[in-house]
């Protein structure tokens, strides 16, 4: 294993109070890493609506992964497996965590790391492993979004939304999107969505039916479930892909599938922290292939909305819980 020399012997870490799930900052021993892992000094660590959930018990993390909430890191390389090859320590990087990014050291598989863009900052960093690989998993892998289809992305005002908004376009999609509010429809106009939908005042459903695209969205992206998923299967186009990753709006909802056959619709959906290391390890070789040089040339850059010291866990946590953010919430170490 090479590493450096200014590794401490106690880690900073978010706890959870096992009784009412306030959070308090606790120490433990830095981890060292494992055969193939990486050992990161984080500067900044991302949050996400599943942290939420971990926090209430409601969300609990795999029996292999770390306890501590967190899923995605920015940092600095401290050291490396004796099995990874291609980072040295020093070299900038970011991270989809196996759990443990809510301290500021933790470690993170070696498949599941990609370098930090040029010109990227740290905050920007950590805002991008859980959306990218959320993004190309689903949008890319599962529904196959092709150059000049049509993608609506639900939840457009979140990280998830604003990167995904970001990358369909520069693969050559048309995107429309729905948001909770008009000022953030007008910040997804600006990422490029062909018409962004504030979902309070107006009815998804019935825009894009006055657009003239009733039956002609090829893929719809959708954290919100409920009332969305009839209008969803309406609206798509003949052999749409309707993928889903959350159901903030209800889990369940009566629905005519009779649309489903005659338009020969696929629905499907996932979560990413319950895929394996070996399918995640395929999601970030192909974002470096595919998504990478549009990060690189600025084409494409992660929406920040704020940047809590990791001390104000808890507000940031309130700022998620609220819904008011634009893009992703930041944890600076």
């Amino acid at each position: 294993m090479s590493e450096v020399q200014q590794i401490p012997e106690q880690r900073r870490y978010v706890a959870i109070n096992a009784d009412d799930k306030s959070l308090s900052i606790a120490q433990e021993p830095v981890p060292k890493p494992a055969a193939n892992e990486i050992l990161i000094k984080v500067h900044t660590a991302g949050l996400n609506r599943a942290d939420l959930l971990q926090r209430q018990g409601l969300y609990p993390p795999p029996e292999d992964a770390s306890p501590i909430m967190g899923l995605e890191v920015a940092g600095e390389v401290m050291a490396v497996g004796e099995q990874v090859s291609g980072w040295q320590p020093g070299e900038r990087i970011c991270a989809l965590t196996h759990g443990g990014g809510y301290a500021d050291y933790t470690v993170a598989p070696a498949s599941q790391c990609l370098p930090i863009p040029e010109g990227f900052s740290m905050a920007e960093g950590a805002a991008l492993p859980e959306a990218l690989l959320t993004v190309w998993h689903n949008i890319f892998q599962r529904a196959a979004l092709q150059r000049g289809e049509k993608v609506l992305i639900h939840g457009g005002a979140s990280g998830i939304g604003t990167l995904g908004i970001s990358m369909c376009r520069a693969m050559g999609a048309e995107v429309y999107t729905t948001a909770g509010s008009d000022e953030k429809c007008k910040a997804l106009l600006k990422l490029g969505a062909a018409r962004a939908i504030n979902y309070r005042t107006e009815d998804f459903e019935e825009v894009l039916t006055d657009l003239g695209l009733r039956n002609q969205v090829n893929v719809i992206l959708d954290m919100a479930g409920g009332d969305f998923i009839q209008k969803n299967i309406n609206i798509a186009a003949p052999e749409g892909r309707i993928v889903y990753i959350a159901f903030i709006r209800g889990f369940k909802a009566e629905i005519n599938f009779a649309p489903l056959l005659i338009k020969r619709l696929v629905l499907t959906g996932s979560t990413l922290r319950a895929q394996t290391f070996d399918q995640k390890a395929v999601m970030v070789q192909e974002l470096l292939e595919n998504i990478y040089p549009h990060l690189e040339s600025g084409a494409i850059k992660p929406v920040v909305d704020r940047i809590f010291p990791l001390e104000d866990v808890e507000q940031a946590h309130e700022r998620m819980h609220s819904g008011q953010h634009m893009g992703k919430l930041i944890l600076q170490m």
